[in-house]
């Protein structure tokens, strides 16, 4: 690392340490605080996944934008003034260089995390969903950078899928087509989000953490850059019914088009609308299948360190 990348990071004194005595340690972002959930369940959710991290023996390091700073592991009160702040920027790629350089606060998406892990060191990160290919995307040409990130930075995503508001098989040729590997854990079904269904199938099945690990290792030896994904079902008690998300998801984007929501503003508008169709059915899923993933990317993290 750099000395300009140095005066753009902070790295909090726990991860640090952890870093030097080869502890492992799991990413998290910060979107799904900033943008993701109304609050106070953004803090309550945020807490409760670094506690099932911790319960591992795993170090959470929650990554953020404050003040034009990356900041890789965020102190509680850090946390709460966080979750509070309702003018928080999204930022993606793209936006790092302006935020960082605009001093501005703002919450990482998938692609800015990953970009963030990388430069710390960190090598597995947890989130909810990848994004992926809108629908309609042949007239919108709308791709998340979530994808393109994936095929640079070497740092393996554990998720419940693609977002159900995406195009999960154009998303998943899209994957192939940039060479990330697709893992289903535990399954040969590709997940969907608020289902464990999608209709799809993953590149293939790995059944425990230890494989999942030994997989990174191996594509990062050969030089073969960029992540992977790891697609973690959603727990079936809390699966959602697939006709009525999709209802839901119908509807939700024929108000986004009356409205004229586009670009980074779409999935955030989609998720909350959803989440008030549902009667926060769709909300309470999402909070599980993220404390499922941080217990699967701990568990990844302990196989990956011990094998490294």
């Amino acid at each position: 690392m750099n000395k300009n990348k140095i005066k753009s990071i902070e790295i909090s004194e726990e991860i640090l340490n952890a870093l030097k005595s080869g502890q492992p340690i799991v990413a998290l972002e910060s979107t799904i605080i900033s943008h993701g959930m109304p609050y106070p369940q953004n803090l309550e959710t945020s807490n409760l996944v670094e506690q099932i991290i911790r319960k591992e023996n795993v170090i959470p390091a929650t990554i953020a934008i404050l003040k034009g700073r990356i900041k890789i592991g965020l102190s509680q009160v850090e946390l709460e003034s966080f979750a509070k702040n309702k003018n928080l920027t999204k930022v993606s790629r793209r936006d790092l260089p302006v935020v960082i350089s605009q001093k501005q606060t703002g919450g990482t998406t998938v692609a800015a995390t990953m970009i963030c892990a990388k430069l710390a060191g960190i090598s597995v990160f947890v989130t909810g969903g990848i994004g992926g290919v809108h629908r309609n995307s042949e007239n919108t040409l709308d791709v998340s950078a979530d994808l393109i990130e994936l095929s640079k930075s070497n740092v393996a995503v554990v998720c419940a899928g693609i977002k159900s508001i995406l195009d999960i098989p154009k998303t998943l040729e899209y994957l192939e087509t940039l060479g990330i590997p697709v893992i289903g854990y535990k399954t040969k079904e590709f997940p969907a989000f608020y289902s464990a269904k999608s209709g799809f199938l993953a590149q293939t099945r790995m059944d425990n953490p230890e494989e999942i690990a030994n997989c990174m290792k191996v594509k990062w030896n050969l030089g073969l850059q960029g992540g992977i994904v790891v697609g973690n079902p959603i727990k079936k008690e809390f699966s959602m019914n697939e006709k009525v998300i999709e209802e839901s998801i119908s509807t939700a984007l024929k108000e986004a088009s009356y409205k004229n929501i586009t670009g980074k503003e779409i999935t955030p508008f989609l998720l909350e609308k959803v989440s008030e169709l549902t009667n926060n059915e769709s909300l309470n899923s999402n909070i599980s299948l993220l404390c499922n993933n941080a217990l699967l990317g701990a568990k990844i993290s302990i196989a990956f360190q011990t094998q490294s």
